[in-house]
């Protein structure tokens, strides 16, 4: 375990020159560098694998938190609202990552070669399992692929689809399956996830969500709240406070047309939303956010 994770610092290391998420000619596959602990980011995750090789963060979702260091991986098949924090990194030893994103569907295509699942059951949608040696292998055979750039279409899905069959093997796995399930309440869940992604600034009726996903509405919200910890509608208001922060940073909006934007009717509402979401009022906290990026980039 230790030299498979030596091979793969080895590799990010090379391959990540600055600080900063890096893509590669992997399409699927990002690497991250960070030369010092960081503050909270809020992001909505994709699905996607995630190790760890040095340093270490924290990932939280609603009141839960994730440590992740090297010798464990944090998976997700669904998009969720997490605040992610590097919490070891230093110049000398810096934080290394790797990001593998993947579509859902996969997990359906190889649970379909595997044993069923032998209950139905809805659990959170994001697992922290340790890693296996097996499982690291492969990742490594799929990082050296960016030493054989022509080997990168050939192989690519045959190793990226070795790397998730070893997480459905692993630790939890029957867990991840259910999201394969078509039918089951994870899967359900998964696309009632989506519909609000796509919809997040129109009005959210439970009743309409639930028809949509052939659920009831009481099993909609209980479900939902497993998945992700946090009702539908909780959810659709963090993806839409954190949809308006980011107009806030790209376009120059003011915090009124922002929220609108978003779907919000009301100004008032939004900025009270806003800072207690991210800590400090719209405005204050676009500019706390420059300043922040201004002094890195010039220091």
């Amino acid at each position: 375990m230790k030299e498979l994770i030596s091979e793969l610092v080895r590799y990010i290391d090379h391959h990540t020159p600055m600080d900063g998420v890096h893509s590669m000619a992997i399409p699927e596959l990002y690497f991250r560098r960070q030369s010092q602990q960081s503050g909270p980011v809020y992001s909505n995750s994709h699905p996607s694998l995630y190790i760890v090789v040095q340093g270490s963060k924290t990932v939280e979702l609603a009141e839960e938190r994730y440590n992740v260091d090297p010798g464990s991986y944090l998976v997700s098949p669904v998009h969720l609202p997490v605040v992610g924090q590097i919490t070891e990194a230093s110049p000398s030893h810096p934080y290394l990552s790797l990001q593998l994103t993947f579509d859902p569907d996969l997990l359906l295509d190889i649970s379909k070669t595997s044993s069923p699942s032998k209950k139905m059951t809805t659990e959170r949608g994001i697992l922290l399992n340790p890693s296996t040696s097996d499982l690291l292998k492969a990742v490594l055979r799929l990082v050296e692929l960016l030493e054989t750039p022509s080997d990168i279409e050939v192989l690519v899905p045959l190793i990226v689809k070795e790397i998730f069959y070893r997480v459905l093997q692993g630790e939890k796995g029957e867990l991840l399956k259910q999201f394969a399930v078509i039918g089951s309440y994870a899967q359900c869940i998964s696309e009632a996830i989506q519909w609000i992604r796509n919809h997040y600034s129109e009005p959210l009726i439970i009743e309409e969500l639930a028809k949509t996903v052939k659920m009831s509405p009481r099993s909609l919200h209980r479900h939902f709240k497993k998945v992700t910890a946090m009702s539908p509608l909780q959810y659709q208001k963090i993806i839409r406070l954190q949809t308006a922060r980011r107009l806030l940073l790209t376009e120059n909006l003011d915090a009124a047309n922002a929220g609108f934007r978003v779907g919000y009717e009301s100004p008032s509402q939004f900025n009270r939303e806003y800072a207690r979401l991210f800590g400090r009022p719209p405005i204050r906290d676009i500019q706390d956010l420059r300043e922040f990026s201004f002094k890195n980039i010039h220091t």
